[in-house]
């Protein structure tokens, strides 16, 4: 035989020895997943609920307008520390002024009326004394002449005399009674006129106070909303009046964030806070929590769910009150803000990461353990089915796990869980300490079936350009 064709067996040789071991590899790697895999461990968790808001003041009020009237003065300016009662701005004055003034003469004219008819009322009661004196002594005068007349001692003219002066004192008697009660009558009806110019002059003055605007409470004047020469609207019914500014007690201060109603059952008053200040980068100040909503907020409105009369299915928020413990003292009303509410904390506990969670049904489950057994794989443990609701499959109730890795093969163990990390996440039931799982990828948990042979493949993964 030529030395050609020895060469071309040679090689033929080999190429088909290499088609033959090629093929058996791939038939022995057909159904081997390749993952990556991670250790269950003990560790320290902390469960955060993170929401973002904006800072607030824990006590700040809104000067709104009070009257009509053109501004003339400002007296603060944005920044400005002022106490309850200073003088923020001033508002043209002329016609209050005026009006308090007249008001205060005819207040003065009324009470003068008061005077004269009580100085009245005193000399018509002491005519009426008077009267009442001469009513007894002319009476007296009368009763003797009549006894003198039975007896004959004075003539008839006499007694007809003093029984005329009688009469006539007792008419008088009866006038000035009538004449004291209309004294009284004036007396009063001045006494009302007077309230009544007096509570003129109450609203007058107030609409004159209303000219000069005061702080209602002592802090920092955060906004001022106009300028000198703009005119001052009141409220009239729902509508408020013009916004003028706002004082702001920064003595307090909170973060007032929004929290996703998913979270909210996980946040209690009192517990701790991180919070971050979008002003204040690479800063962390600590708070806590002073209050939790209890009415749900919609998310795009900004509206309460009980001022809203359609049902809605989007997504609602709580406000949760955040106080900050040492807010720096540069801190303005308005800033982004992010907080960070610690509401679990557990120590050295089995965790895992919580990309390793996998969700199975019971049927894939069952379907799983009896193609495993066939081949002499390991079995599933799960647990008993639950009552299953009217007209639900319970074939498709949904079993919550973590593929362990055992002889070369990936092996499915339904777990509880606890609380929630960053990102691990507690195993309570389920696990033990050391075991291997199957934490990636995420397209090889997506389709991984109990019993199923994988590769463990732990190497960083290579970037497509880095590849390139």
């Amino acid at each position: 035989m030529k030395k050609w064709k020895k060469i071309v067996i040679g090689v033929a040789v080999v190429v088909g020895i290499g088609a033959v071991v090629a093929f058996s590899v791939k038939q022995a790697n057909k159904d081997v997943v390749t993952v990556q895999t991670g250790k269950v461990a003990k560790q320290d968790l902390t469960s955060l609920v993170t929401a973002s808001g904006e800072i607030k003041p824990k006590t700040y009020t809104n000067v709104l307008g009070e009257g009509f009237g053109k501004i003339t003065a400002i007296a603060v300016k944005e920044g400005d520390h002022v106490k309850h009662g200073d003088v923020l701005l001033k508002l043209e004055n002329i016609q209050p002024s005026a009006d308090v003034d007249a008001q205060q003469a005819s207040t003065g004219a009324s009470e003068a009326a008061i005077k004269s008819a009580e100085a009245n009322y005193r000399s018509t009661q002491a005519e009426l004394n008077q009267r009442k004196a001469d009513l007894d002594r002319t009476k007296a005068d009368w009763e003797r002449a009549r006894q003198l007349y039975e007896n004959e001692l004075i003539s008839k003219q006499e007694y007809d005399s003093r029984r005329a002066s009688f009469e006539g004192a007792a008419a008088a008697v009866e006038a000035t009674s009538a004449r004291l009660q209309q004294t009284r009558a004036e007396l009063e009806r001045a006494r009302s006129t007077n309230e009544q110019m007096r509570a003129v002059l109450s609203r007058a003055r107030d609409v004159l106070r209303k000219t000069t605007y005061t702080a209602p409470i002592d802090g920092v004047v955060t906004y001022i909303a106009v300028r000198v020469g703009e005119n001052v609207v009141m409220g009239i019914q729902n509508s408020p009046g013009s916004y003028l500014m706002t004082i702001s007690d920064m003595s307090t201060v909170t973060a007032e964030v929004k929290v996703d109603e998913t979270d909210i059952v996980n946040v209690k008053m009192g517990q701790d806070c991180d919070v971050t200040i979008d002003a204040a980068p690479g800063k962390v100040f600590k708070g806590k929590v002073t209050e939790v909503g209890t009415q749900a907020v919609l998310r795009t409105s900004g509206l309460a769910t009980s001022q809203t009369t359609t049902g809605t299915q989007e997504a609602k928020d709580f406000k949760v009150v955040v106080t900050l413990i040492d807010p720096p003292a540069n801190i303005r009303p308005g800033l982004s803000t992010t907080a960070k509410i610690r509401t679990a904390e557990k120590k050295a506990v089995l965790s895992i990461p919580m990309q390793a969670l996998a969700v199975r049904t019971r049927k894939d489950l069952e379907d799983a353990q009896k193609e495993a057994s066939k081949k002499g794989g390991a079995s599933v443990t799960l647990a008993a089915a639950k009552p299953a609701e009217k007209g639900a499959d319970p074939k498709k109730e949904e079993i919550q796990g973590v593929f362990v890795v055992e002889n070369g093969k990936a092996v499915f163990k339904a777990v509880q869980t606890g609380i929630t990390g960053v990102t691990e996440i507690e195993i309570t039931e389920g696990l033990k300490e050391g075991q291997d799982i199957v934490t990636g990828s995420y397209k090889a948990l997506r389709t991984l079936k109990h019993g199923a042979p994988v590769k463990v493949d732990n190497k960083a993964p290579v970037k497509e350009d880095q590849a390139s």
